[in-house]
């Protein structure tokens, strides 16, 4: 099966949210993103979606999980700073089920980067902006054979 690694779509300004940020929501963009990766997945096999417990995560996931009628499984090793190591005991957990998991900007390139190390190749131009997805794929052992990118869904006046 094939991990799906997004990372949230458009969010506001970070310096423009006056509260605690992670109750910092999608914006109008980044609430049609969220809505387009139900098209970009739907030919996707997973049973599973795994979220940072951040308010923009969450909601890039919501109309996926609602359209699959999956629960969202807040995952705190997802969420900004999270572990590297734990992140990646998710992957091979869920390696061989499918899933999507949803995550940040610091997150998702630190899993690329030890991919990398492991020999996994990322192509010549690896990028993770927000609303993109990195497919991740096995091989026999469960472990990550190769990865493709996804670019993130046009948002609306792009």
């Amino acid at each position: 099966m094939t991990i799906y690694l997004v990372r949230h779509a458009k969010a506001g300004e970070r310096g423009a949210w006056h509260d605690d940020d992670w109750l910092r929501p999608l914006s109008r963009a980044g609430r049609s993103q969220a809505r387009e990766l139900i098209t970009l997945l739907e030919d996707a096999r997973f049973d599973r979606v795994l979220s940072s417990w951040y308010v923009r995560s969450m909601e890039t996931v919501v109309p996926i999980a609602g359209q699959r009628r999956l629960s969202i499984e807040v995952e705190e090793s997802l969420g900004e700073g999270g572990d590297l190591e734990s992140v990646l005991a998710i992957v091979r957990k869920h390696i061989g089920s499918g899933a999507v998991l949803c995550s940040h900007g610091d997150v998702i390139p630190a899993v690329l980067s030890s991919l990398a190390e492991r020999g996994v190749d990322l192509g010549p131009d690896p990028r993770c902006p927000k609303g993109c997805t990195w497919v991740l794929e096995p091989d026999g052992d469960g472990e990550v054979a190769s990865v493709r990118y996804l670019p993130p869904p046009p948002a609306p006046g792009e």
